[in-house]
């Protein structure tokens, strides 16, 4: 298979403005976002903000200890005679809530831009820059940017290193000689400034005074900058081959290059302590190399020769959708819904939506990338059991919507969800049949069953139906539901079965005698609740295709995303074809059409599951960038990219069946989620089966 070939004919570029397309380039922990110019010259351009971010980057407004989860008021719901708190809402302690909320979150590490001026020495805007061509090559990950400015052409070339957050940048150009390209960073201000995350997605250039900008280290041929913040920091290293330094702002410095040479290479690298750059040659090998091992190892599937006009577009997805995760979404923590775009939700990673960043990666693979991440899991361990603890519950609780350091926050959502709860069981399985040694097994093993055993303490036995409940109170991964009235929905219910089934398989792989209680819940969970021939969205939900169909339709992740035991097949294939006929697909989310694409391939309908793939939708938009767009101010979604390759994989590898050991199911045809009527050629090698 032409690995290489197949990722080329992909390579997205512009010859325009595209207000909603920055391309970036990134090795997984850091990312830089960029206009047409190659660097960050005209943000005013962009509908989001062009991001400079690391997973290491975070900041504390008035510092780490301002409040903590303690100081959040707590609303008290009655859980089965007993009653537990859930920070949901300000109460009397709006300050705590809403700071807790914002803190901490991601910094916007430093805006790096050109000033290019006319002849007649104006400063030039966007509107001046013509002859626009930027490519992003994505099998070597150089963002090749062309433009013009009154006649003169600007040639930049702008990479990452793949080991060091460092981008390398040539520029070559006669406005260079003439004196009128300058290049300059500017550093914006820490803190967010609305208590609503849509509207702090875009940096803060004003409030010099929340930061200090300071000049350690001056050469000839570099610089070291400090950042600090409250009680937080960072250093800034910067290296040119030939120009002059000067400050120009508050939190500004600009780079003067020599008029003599008609060529400027620089560096800019973002560290916590110990910034440091590279040559630009040596980032530009670092880039080639690491890109060019990604697309040749792991899985790779080729569409060429289908009939169906939509499987270009379907390849494109995939490939683009590949690059981006593998950038923002293989790093070594949970990655935030826009990766390492700019900020969403404060910067914060929703846990829930982990699975639908990684669960790809051993697919396809690349279970090194989910590897990177899953680690953090263990780390907070202490943090999630005295969740637990606090609410009366035992084992460890692993909360939605978090910073790096793993704590939970207030939300009007977040407390109640549980469906991130089972996500680090099937993450963990999916690394054990990547690899399938003692070692995967003990690394992962208090995780797993600290994650059981609180699955197992939450569920409620009802004497009068005899099975386990899952809620009140709880709010369904289908958001729109009240904490208070949810009881049973099905794809928690059987995700709680699927998960205390598979730590029952961990311990004895381990020799271990599984906790009795695993096995006992789930084997007794609640029937999954219907009516009328279809699944409900919970069982008090009588009317879930007439007043909730709308957000997730998540009860068809009963069967799709999980091996349905406890499913009815023509129930969901009733459910499912009810979602295609009646539901709200403005108000859905990215992740939602894959989800439904894998319920049909279980299903035995792949037309149906391509048909959901491919949707025509808003939500279900990529971007020339590749990234999955939702809605203005949220133009970068990577759980829909995610969800797209978990679909993929599934669909042409097959899954396991109800009780899977690593092999493909039998009785699949081949590409079992593509039509079989010869519209879909479905080439690839290396795919791993699904659950």
């Amino acid at each position: 298979m032409n690995r290489q070939q197949i990722v080329m004919r992909h390579q997205p570029e512009l010859t325009k403005w595209d207000p909603l397309s920055p391309f970036a380039v990134g090795n997984g922990e850091f990312a830089f976002s960029a206009d047409v110019t190659g660097l960050q010259s005209f943000p005013e351009q962009y509908e989001v903000p062009l991001g400079t971010q690391s997973n290491w980057g975070w900041h504390f407004t008035h510092g780490r200890e301002k409040f903590t989860g303690a100081d959040a008021a707590l609303q008290t719901f009655d859980t089965h005679g007993r009653e537990v708190g859930y920070p949901m809402k300000p109460g009397d302690r709006p300050e705590a809530y809403h700071w807790l909320r914002q803190n901490p979150h991601r910094l916007q590490l430093g805006r790096l831009s050109f000033r290019l001026y006319k002849e007649d020495g104006q400063e030039a805007e966007a509107g001046d820059i013509t002859d626009i061509h930027q490519t992003m090559n994505l099998w070597t990950g150089i963002l090749s940017s062309e433009f013009a400015l009154q006649g003169e052409k600007v040639l930049v070339e702008t990479a990452c290193h793949a080991a060091m957050d460092t981008i390398g940048v040539r520029v070559r150009s006669n406005l260079i000689a003439q004196g009128r390209l300058q290049v300059f960073v500017r550093f914006p201000a820490p803190d967010m400034t609305h208590t609503s995350w849509d509207k702090t997605v875009f940096p803060d250039f004003g409030h010099d005074d929340r930061h200090r900008t300071e000049l350690l280290e001056s050469t000839a041929d570099g610089a070291l900058i400090s950042r600090s913040m409250d009680e937080d920091g960072y250093r800034v290293a910067w290296s040119w081959s030939a120009g002059k330094l000067q400050q120009t702002g508050v939190h500004e410095w600009t780079l003067q290059p020599e008029k003599t040479a008609g060529e400027l290479t620089f560096a800019v690298g973002f560290a916590p302590e110990h910034a440091q750059t590279a040559d630009y040659g040596s980032i530009i090998e670092s880039s080639e190399r690491q890109w060019a091992s990604f697309w040749q190892n792991g899985a790779a599937i080729d569409f060429a020769g289908s009939a169906d006009p939509r499987a270009h577009e379907l390849e494109r997805r995939v490939v683009l959708s590949q690059f981006l995760c593998a950038m923002h979404s293989g790093g070594s923590i949970p990655p935030q819904e826009t990766g390492l775009m700019y900020n969403s939700w404060f910067g914060k990673a929703h846990l829930e939506m982990h699975w639908w960043h990684a669960s790809h990666f051993p697919l396809w693979g690349r279970e090194r990338l989910l590897l990177n991440s899953m680690d953090w899991y263990t780390d907070i361990l202490p943090i999630a059991e005295e969740l637990a603890r606090s609410q009366g519950y035992e084992g460890a609780r692993w909360p939605k919507m978090v910073g790096f350091d793993g704590k939970p926050c207030p939300s009007p959502v977040a407390p109640g969800l549980i469906w991130q709860q089972p996500h680090p069981i099937a993450l963990a399985e999916m690394l054990y049949l990547a690899d399938p040694t003692p070692d995967t097994l003990a690394r992962f093993r208090s995780v797993v069953f600290e994650t059981a055993t609180f699955m197992t303490s939450f569920a409620h036995w009802n004497e009068e139906t005899k099975a386990y409940d899952l809620g009140p109170p709880l709010i369904p991964a289908q958001e729109c539901h009240s904490l208070q009235d949810s009881k049973n929905p099905p794809y928690e219910v059987e995700y709680w079965k699927y998960g205390l089934e598979t730590a029952v398989r961990w311990a004895e792989r381990l020799n271990e005698t599984p906790d009795p209680s695993w096995a006992k819940v789930a084997g007794a969970m609640a029937p999954l609740p219907e009516k009328d021939g279809l699944y409900l969205a919970h069982e008090n939900c009588p009317d879930t295709f007439e007043a909730k169909n709308h957000d997730h339709p998540s009860m068809l992740g009963a069967m799709g995303l999980l091996p349905g035991t406890l499913v009815d097949r023509e129930t969901m294939l009733g459910t499912l074809l009810k979602v295609k006929e009646c539901w709200q697909w403005d108000t859905a989310w990215g992740w939602d059409f894959p989800m439904c694409a894998m319920t049909a391939a279980r299903l035995g309908e792949p037309e149906l599951a391509v048909d959901f793939l491919l949707l025509d939708a808003t939500k279900n938009t990529y971007l020339t960038n590749g990234h999955n767009y939702q809605r203005p101010g949220l133009s970068a979604y990577l759980p829909g990219n995610g969800g797209l390759l978990t679909a993929v994989a599934m669909m042409a590898a097959g899954w396991q069946g109800e009780h899977g050991k690593g092999k493909r199911a039998e009785a699949l045809p081949e590409n079992p989620g593509f039509p079989q009527d010869g519209s879909w050629s479905v080439k690839w090698e290396g795919l791993k089966p699904w659950l």
